[in-house]
């Protein structure tokens, strides 16, 4: 149900698709006078039918210029995407007449308005929680078909109802204490204090689980940073460019070409990977080269995978192997780069002690191992999507973590509080808070500093 009071806002109207030119443009209005608005801009006309495209003349000014032939649909509330009467016309693109049509609006009464103001209005009047709000942007900036399927899994309500889920079991252990306090056992409770301690066990058993989808669930919106590292001319670029697919990075035979980082965002298996090329790691005298170096080291120290190159006819000297023992928290693929260049299996050597996940034969000429290099990284990154496929209940964003990590908190101090003796009618109180974090996370109360946080990324016209 609507969380604001009927019409007791202003009408605002935007752009809903990029400017610049194209066949056709998006603009839009909701609010309470966008119909009167609609018919100030198509005077003399009928009004469209209700959810029906039909065309109109667009004309504003005191001689009533034409400013477009229009395809026009009408929303009235509730049924449109804000709750509220909402107008689209769908104009022909370009810089000049979506703007017109725009200022218009403006004209007759409505306000530009603010980024992702649509979509947060749809949350106030109940049309969707925040964690379908959210959900709506990541499908907007989505870069991977795994990042697709699952935000169209949440913005069909998918976590939304696991979170409500979980805080149907809070409120259930909640009634447990209520009984409880109401009828101590010397009056013989009908809730005995070991069904309590259970019912919180399995909340926080639940709650960790989903937690647990966090890290996996955050880089597929973030995509995983993935830096290609090694030795000048070990052939990073070259990888660089077979990933992308296209000539991103400048490639030739003197060491030390890349100066500075590289960055793109590639789909790999269906997983989205921000793809880095940096500068060989070595020693240097050159300034700008050094500089280089360090951007390299700032990216390895944020890596989620790294790709060591070396080459396939050279040894992994002391200087390779004292790196790669330094990335023991970090995934890391050895790959033996240029073995089109070397007979039978190049060079063979221990690596005990460097933290190698993988070590992979590697051509960029003739196609060795790159194959078997996409298929290991999406499972590197992302074990637990892989198998059990995006669309699953998890946790994208670092609102949603915190509030999940907050809920979880607290029932594990409730649980503390029992066993040290607290007084169960003491204890119940530390459940609240749990409470309080999923009904946030969901949108059943709101604060203007959470809407902030959520809708500060959108886009105008969403």
């Amino acid at each position: 149900s609507s969380r604001l009071p009927e019409l007791a806002v202003d009408t605002i109207a935007a752009l809903a698709t990029a400017a610049g030119p194209g066949a056709i443009a998006l603009v839009r209005m909701s609010g309470p006078e966008a119909l009167e608005i609609l018919r100030a801009l198509t005077a003399d006309q009928a009004d469209p039918s209700p959810r029906t495209a039909s065309v109109r003349s667009i004309t504003h000014g005191k001689g009533g210029d034409l400013l477009d032939r229009a395809l026009v649909t009408v929303f009235p509330r509730p049924d449109s995407y804000t709750g509220e009467d909402m107008v689209e016309i769908s104009c022909h693109g370009g810089w000049l007449v979506p703007r017109l049509i725009l200022d218009a609006c403006v004209a007759e009464g409505a306000r530009m308005a603010e980024p992702g103001e649509f979509t947060r209005r749809a949350v106030l009047h109940g049309k969707m929680d925040l964690v379908q709000a959210e959900a709506v942007l990541d499908l907007i900036e989505g870069r991977s078909r795994a990042q697709h399927d699952a935000a169209l899994f949440q913005v069909e309500r998918g976590l939304s109802r696991r979170i409500s889920e979980l805080r149907e079991q809070l409120v259930t252990l909640e009634a447990y204490l209520a009984h409880y306090i109401d009828f101590p056992e010397e009056d013989e409770a009908p809730v005995p204090v070991d069904r309590v301690v259970a019912a919180a066990e399995a909340l926080r058993e639940a709650l960790e689980e989903l937690l647990e989808t966090a890290p996996e669930g955050e880089l597929l919106r973030e995509g995983a940073l993935t830096v290609l590292a090694g030795p000048p001319n070990s052939g990073k670029s070259s990888l660089y460019n077979a990933l992308l697919g296209e000539e991103r990075a400048i490639v030739t035979e003197v060491p030390g070409t890349t100066r500075d980082a590289l960055e793109a965002v590639i789909s790999v298996g269906g997983f989205p990977f921000r793809l880095v090329d940096t500068a060989g790691l070595h020693d240097s005298d050159d300034r700008v080269e050094v500089l280089g170096i360090e951007v390299a080291r700032r990216y390895l120290d944020r890596a989620d995978v790294v790709l060591f190159c070396v080459e396939s006819h050279s040894e992994v000297g002391s200087v390779e192997r004292e790196f790669l023992a330094g990335l023991a928290d970090v995934p890391t693929v050895l790959l033996r780069t240029k073995a089109d260049l070397v007979s039978g299996d190049g060079v063979s050597e221990d690596l005990n002690g460097a933290h190698v996940r993988e070590s992979v034969e590697l051509s960029v000429v003739d196609g060795t191992g790159l194959g078997r290099l996409r298929a290991l990284l999406p499972e590197m990154v992302y074990g637990g999507l892989v198998r059990t496929g995006a669309s699953v209940p998890a946790l994208t964003r670092a609102r949603q973590s915190e509030a999940v990590g907050t809920a979880r908190d607290q029932v594990v101090a409730f649980m503390e509080a029992l066993e040290a003796g607290t007084p169960v009618a003491v204890a119940s109180a530390l459940l609240r808070p749990a409470e309080t974090a999923l009904e946030e996370l969901l949108g059943l109360i709101s604060t203007d500093e959470i809407l902030d946080r959520v809708f500060r990324e959108f886009c105008i016209g969403k």
